[in-house]
């Protein structure tokens, strides 16, 4: 393996929270310590020069609720703002359990989160379509309730149960790219956490934040097309990305071309909020050059997917 490969590594919410867990910073912080101490392992094994983002749906989803209940007292967060601390808290996090663990194997490389605005189209269909699920779960009843007395948007989440929705446009381009890329070379830059933080950018270029949520996994692409990045690693609760999906005839795959991607996808396999925009951001990046891949693995065989011996491998062909 070379030792300058350029690595992104997407974080599934996993990663961050375990699922059950109580929603508390404490419980994140201990799980962000198993997290970090995978991640330092990639670094030390493969020597690969990293970048990381994270998810922020359960996240952004307390910070918002708790901002709307506080309404009475203080005027509630928008929708952007939200994403902004999330980016914070647990940047900040990820940057202590990252430093530690480096320490541990005599690695200190500085480590830092770099608050990451990103350019969406305003005209863009997901403002008139929202399919972003944010915050807790709720059942049936309790769903039917928020949406009549809040005026939520709510949908049901891969058979999980039912979360709010918001809008989620597609990112087109990270504003803080050219810091980002002086930083790559000699730190691990935590960038575009929950997506980045939506902006609109009007006719006399100044940047104006949106209510939406771009999603991660894309932004993670689209980070590593604008840093030239060799692998795009997206890591979730799946060792495989499946066929079937929980299904009795499940079929597991270790490898997909961009192709087998988009018949997929047009065969309705994948679920969207979920899956599906896994999938679409590593065939983006799969298509750039026949050399880059990306890999869809679980947090726990990320090691060994980058071994060859795990995980779903993306390439062009």
């Amino acid at each position: 393996m070379g030792s300058h490969q350029k690595v992104v590594i997407a974080l599934g919410g996993n990663a961050l929270q375990e699922p059950g867990a109580p929603a508390t910073a404490e419980a994140q912080l201990e799980v962000v310590k198993k997290t970090a101490e995978i991640i330092t392992d990639i670094k030390c094994i493969f020597g690969y020069e990293l970048a990381i983002v994270h998810g922020n749906g359960p996240q952004i989803g307390r910070i918002l609720l708790a901002s709307e209940l506080a309404a009475e007292v203080t005027p509630a967060m928008p929708l952007n703002v939200c994403t902004a601390m999330s980016q914070g808290y647990i940047g900040y996090h990820i940057q202590q359990g990252l430093s530690h663990a480096l320490a541990n194997r005599n690695r200190p490389l500085p480590v830092v989160t770099v608050i990451t605005q990103v350019v969406v189209d305003p005209a863009d269909p997901a403002f008139q379509n929202p399919t972003k699920p944010i915050g807790p779960f709720y059942s049936e009843e309790e769903a039917g309730k928020l949406a009549a007395e809040r005026g939520f948007v709510l949908r049901e989440d891969a058979g999980r149960g039912w979360r709010r929705v918001v809008p989620s446009p597609l990112p087109q381009r990270i504003v803080e790219i050219h810091s980002i890329k002086e930083l790559w070379d000699s730190t691990i830059v935590i960038a575009a956490g929950g997506g980045g933080i939506p902006v609109i950018e009007k006719e006399d270029g100044t940047l104006e934040g949106v209510p939406a949520v771009i999603d991660k996994d894309l932004a993670a692409e689209k980070l590593a097309e604008e840093v030239g990045a060799d692998i795009l690693m997206i890591l979730t609760e799946v060792e495989q990305v499946a066929l079937n999906y929980k299904k009795a005839n499940q079929q597991n795959l270790s490898r997909l071309t961009a192709a087998e991607c988009e018949q997929y996808i047009r065969e309705g396999h994948f679920a969207p909020g979920s899956m599906l925009p896994k999938i679409q951001a590593a065939q983006a990046f799969a298509r750039l050059h026949p050399k880059k891949k990306a890999i869809i693995t679980s947090l726990a065989k990320a090691v060994e997917a980058l071994n060859g011996s795990a995980g779903t491998v993306i390439t062009q062909q």
